[in-house]
């Protein structure tokens, strides 16, 4: 018989986000290419589930692709093709998904009429949200990240909103956590980091952040570090396109591994470990969030296996999976 399903309470995510209790577990996926036939986005929709039902996920984040062709000068390694909205994909596909659906939504393509109806039809038990602005100065939009914020403030202020960090624009820029603290206020109560290959470069974000939130007296909110693996050279090229800094010497062994696949894994996993204790140490709330960004399937069962690897080192609730079969064991 199918293993009984038991949900958590309404609206706990939310509320141990809010909070900044616990350590989290997501996994990240992409919505089918806008294209894709209903039936067959219903077929990925429902091999999706099948592979991460297993993971005992606190959620599943659903990413809103932007073309981001404006915020570089070099070739994309892959070309750009539209996907599926992601919270149509939830609602037409996923609907028997178990936990909540963290929806990014890339605003400066929303006129604010679309967003506020958006904002308006959701249910904050089941989805939170994401808002990401433009991808550079340059872009145009139709709303801008401060008014999305505004505008989910006045019309769904129990909607549980999230927001973007990037370890790279700190290390540039030096302000980062600024950013952080300026989202915070406006109604953010978690971030996710771009995928983390510089593990430096997070630490100097989360260390600059939470003495920040130290002298302004302000708990600081859960920070969820993004993790992935390469498989191939093509796809470690289309992850500098995206913008993220791979060290010389973690390229150089990438590169020149027997195995580059498994290498990459197992720099996932440190790196991710690293993190892990440097939060607990300074009492940063953290969550762990993985992803493929390839749809080579050695590469997706790979980037599994390191969503079950990492959740085993994390401090969580019993899972719903778990304490249903634990319930259903004999004395």
């Amino acid at each position: 018989m199918p293993e009984p399903e038991v949900l958590d309470p309404p609206g706990a995510l939310r509320e141990r986000l809010a909070a900044g209790s616990g350590e989290f577990l997501f996994f990240a996926v992409t919505p089918p290419r806008l294209a894709t036939p209903p039936e067959q986005a219903q077929q990925i929709a429902d091999v999706t589930m099948d592979r991460l039902r297993p993971l005992d996920l606190d959620g599943l984040l659903l990413y809103d692709i932007d073309d981001e062709s404006d915020r570089t000068d070099q070739e994309r390694p892959f070309p750009f093709l539209p996907t599926m909205d992601p919270a149509d994909f939830l609602e037409r596909h996923l609907t028997s998904w178990p936990t909540p659906a963290i929806v990014y939504r890339v605003v400066g393509k929303h006129a604010e009429p679309e967003l506020t109806r958006w904002l308006s039809a959701q249910d904050p038990d089941r989805v939170l949200s994401v808002f990401v602005g433009a991808s550079s100065s340059d872009q145009p939009v139709a709303t801008s990240l401060r008014r999305a914020q505004q505008l989910r403030a006045a019309v769904a202020p129990h909607l549980g909103l999230g927001g973007v960090a990037i370890p790279e624009r700190h290390t540039r820029r030096g302000d980062e956590h600024a950013r952080l603290l300026a989202k915070q206020a406006a109604g953010c109560s978690f971030f996710v980091t771009q995928i983390v290959h510089d593990v430096g470069a997070a630490k100097n974000l989360v260390s600059d952040y939470v003495h920040a939130c130290a002298e302004r007296e302000v708990a600081p909110a859960p920070v969820v570090f993004t993790l992935t693996v390469v498989g191939s050279p093509k796809t470690l090229e289309f992850l500098q396109w995206l913008g993220v800094d791979v060290p010389r010497w973690m390229r150089n062994d990438l590169l020149r591994s027997e195995d580059l696949l498994a290498e990459s894994f197992a720099q996932a996993r440190a790196t991710a470990l690293d993190l892990v204790a440097y939060c607990r140490r300074l009492g940063v709330p953290f969550g762990v969030n993985v992803e493929s960004i390839s749809n080579r399937r050695a590469e997706i069962d790979a980037a599994v296996e390191l969503a079950a690897t990492l959740g085993g080192e994390l401090r969580r609730p019993l899972g719903r999976r778990r304490a249903a079969i634990t319930a259903d064991e004999p004395a």
